[in-house]
């Protein structure tokens, strides 16, 4: 961990806000609730988050969404957060086809980016949790090659199992003792949606946001797909033939099932669209 000279932010600090903004609407995705937002209305939340309890982000793609089906502890979790990105180009195509036409995408790399680049506005402290030492060092470097007014408060990176109550409280005191405003969260799915709904309460004023292989891709230990294959919605694909035993499972189950269950939303929506239009 490596948290930047500084005590606890005082309760002066936390009330120095701006006004608490109300969140961005929510919709079923499949049975897991979205919200429909983009990246200047994650940044404008985050910019404006509350006193009394963190700020939480989840990044939600199809693998999500259908975990969260089965899943009863990541569907709260993931419910229960400030906003659900769309992280998934395809979740994108479902709303597009149905509440909001204009949907974008809000993808965690990017996400990431944009803070990095803009925070210094707001005087925005960062905090690295997740990976390993070696990609954390990667990172910061980058960070600092490429966001140069970025500040980054601490890192931390925490064993491959679920941390212990020590642990947990280690990392509070190491948050709280850097004064960091956003703490990114790179521990995979499902875990990392977990640790946030978990750990929420005992850092308020902080946003906490789920990234998941963001630190690879920004540090360049993973390569990203194309941009032309994240457009097309085959961003799977691309992964899927970089680690298949590991994937080729979750993609075999999920996507199938999700093309399905996206469109008989799809086709319930035009049909109550239909029926009400047919009533007035």
């Amino acid at each position: 961990m490596t948290p930047s000279p500084g005590g606890p932010r005082t309760v002066t600090e936390v009330d120095a806000h701006p006004p608490v903004a109300t969140p961005p609407p929510k919709t079923a995705m499949v049975g897991t609730p979205v919200s429909m937002t983009s990246y200047d209305g994650v940044i404008n939340a985050i910019a404006r988050r509350p006193g009394d309890r963190a700020t939480t982000v989840a990044v939600c793609n199809v693998h999500s969404v259908m975990a969260a089906r089965r899943d009863p502890a990541l569907r709260q979790a993931i419910s229960q957060a400030t906003i659900a990105t769309t992280d998934g180009v395809p979740l994108v195509w479902v709303l597009r086809l149905t509440c909001r036409p204009r949907q974008t995408r809000v993808y965690g790399p990017d996400l990431m980016e944009h803070a990095l680049a803009n925070g210094d506005r707001h005087g925005w402290r960062h905090f690295m949790f997740g990976t390993t030492p070696e990609t954390l060092e990667r990172l910061t470097t980058r960070i600092a090659e490429r966001f140069p007014r970025a500040t980054v408060a601490g890192t931390l990176a925490p064993p491959f199992r679920p941390l212990t109550a020590e642990e947990e409280d280690a990392f509070v005191a190491a948050v709280r003792a850097s004064r960091a405003d956003i703490v990114w969260v790179g521990l995979g799915m499902p875990r990392q949606e977990l640790f946030i709904h978990r750990i929420a309460e005992r850092l308020p004023g902080v946003a906490l946001i789920g990234v998941g292989a963001a630190f690879d891709f920004l540090s360049g230990t993973v390569p990203q797909a194309p941009g032309w294959l994240q457009r097309a919605g085959l961003e799977w694909l691309y992964r899927l033939a970089q680690e298949p035993r590991r994937l080729w499972r979750r993609y075999a189950v999920n996507n199938p099932q999700f093309m399905l269950l996206a469109a008989a939303q799809v086709a319930r929506y035009r049909y109550r669209r239909r029926v009400g239009s047919q009533a007035t």
